[in-house]
């Protein structure tokens, strides 16, 4: 069976499976949304790595551990499509991203998307980011109260926008965050169908915009390039000679989506970590001391390893995305289960960092279990995956290194940061994990 074969919505019988449905119809809908790490965790704990379970009116299977990621993510034998996993989450938004491709069509893709991240667009993104991320942060209130979570993805957004899309003084960014912020929204509905008023017709209505725009910048950048990933695509659409304009286009808006809302996740993470953990606030700004300047470059980062400790406990403790989802393309086998074809396949990779088994006191927050003498994440390569596995790894994921840790520099540098006393921020974790009743601290200067 070819994979654009596939039905849409399966619905396989996976009685032979341990787990169980939940609620008729909604299934664990409910509880995944209140509390998705909960609910895995009794399921994992009652019916072991492999379970079977019913969310967002579709039955999938659930699998647990290093061996079931790698079982998965790597599939030398193109067994698990991701096109039609994620499309039932992001297809028609996001349609044509790298997310919603397979095999050689995902292969071919992906060496065209890597020229846009070359060293020296990277480079170039470093400089801007920290001077757009320490104006931003200026303009934060000090000694008082405040919303940090509008304000982080508000600069993030905007940052993002001007970085991808490039330095055009004609370029209206609020009218192009608000396009893309009514696309986010659209991703939490339900009912996806374009009625009147709804979040999915505004939606589809914000990609039209950002699409216009940039149609009317592709032949620019072709004719004039810069340092910015638009341009960088259109090179690589050029010497690779099959791109389109609208491959292009679909391109762009993925990236966008996938680096603006996953920074995001991370950095609103570290800072609740960071409120809970003021000593690493401490250790963190002791070790930014050593930076010559106010800027943060790449060649600094392995001069801080404290701070690399940091972020790989942030996303070990809060990955942005908590499972990486597949259809079965035909019938396999795994841990002495059937998988039978068209099953929907989620691999935990919230569940599989709290394993006790793989990480010594897991739900303590210990950024020294990355030390080189603990290096506890070490002790199975597929153990640690925030940015995934295989062939669809986060291609992206030195720019989210290099977004997080400029921030983190530019922000304790000047400031240190408290939680406002009485505030407990609730966290919604699908589809990706982000405080849902805001996140309210101060800042202090140091």
């Amino acid at each position: 069976m070819q994979v654009h074969e596939l039905p849409r919505r399966p619905n396989p019988n996976l009685d032979h499976i341990p787990g169980d449905y939940g609620l008729p119809v909604i299934g664990h809908t409910f509880g995944l949304l209140r509390n998705s790490h909960k609910v895995g965790k009794r399921m994992l704990d009652t019916y072991g790595p492999v379970f079977r379970s019913s969310a967002l009116f579709q039955r999938s299977v659930g699998l647990v551990g290093p061996e079931a990621a790698r079982f998965v993510l790597l599939d030398g034998e193109q067994n698990f499509a991701a096109e039609p996993a994620w499309n039932l989450i992001i297809g028609g938004l996001f349609e044509g991203g790298l997310l919603l491709k397979d095999f050689s069509d995902h292969r071919f893709h992906r060496r065209a998307l890597q020229h846009a991240f070359k060293k020296p667009v990277l480079g170039a993104y470093c400089t801007s980011l920290n001077r757009y991320l320490a104006e931003g942060i200026g303009t934060w209130p000090v000694n008082s109260y405040f919303d940090l979570f509008p304000r982080l993805k508000g600069l993030l957004l905007e940052n993002a926008i001007q970085s991808f899309f490039g330095e055009d003084p004609h370029c209206n960014i609020q009218e192009l965050s608000r396009a893309f912020i009514a696309m986010l929204d659209a991703t939490l509905t339900l009912v996806r169908k374009p009625l009147p008023g709804s979040k999915w017709r505004r939606g589809m209505a914000g990609r039209e915009v950002i699409k216009a725009y940039l149609k009317d910048q592709i032949q620019l950048r072709k004719n004039n390039p810069g340092n910015d990933f638009l341009s960088s695509l259109c090179v690589a659409s050029d010497e690779a000679g099959q791109l389109t304009d609208d491959d292009i286009i679909d391109h762009m808006i993925f990236l966008l989506f996938a680096a603006h809302d996953t920074t995001t996740s991370t950095l609103s993470s570290a800072t609740r970590i960071l409120c809970r953990h003021p000593e690493w606030q401490e250790r963190l700004q002791r070790e930014f001391t050593g930076v010559q300047g106010e800027h943060l470059s790449m060649e600094d980062f392995t001069a801080l390893p404290e701070l690399d400790w940091f972020f790989k406990e942030v996303l070990r403790m809060h990955p942005p995305v908590p499972g990486i989802t597949r259809r079965t393309v035909k019938e396999l086998e795994f841990g002495g289960y059937t998988l039978p074809a068209n099953t929907s396949v989620l691999v935990s990779i919230r569940l599989m960092h709290y394993l006790p088994e793989h990480w010594i006191k897991p739900e303590e927050f210990d950024p020294e279990r990355f030390s080189p003498e603990r290096a506890e994440h070490k002790r199975d390569s597929f153990q640690w995956l925030p940015f995934g596995g295989g062939a669809h790894k986060c291609l992206g994921l030195h720019f989210a290194e290099m977004q997080t840790k400029v921030f983190l520099f530019q922000l304790l540098r000047r400031f240190s940061v408290s939680l406002q006393p009485g505030h407990v921020p609730k966290i919604r974790a699908v589809p990706l994990e982000m405080p849902k009743n805001g996140l309210r601290i101060a800042l202090a200067p140091v």
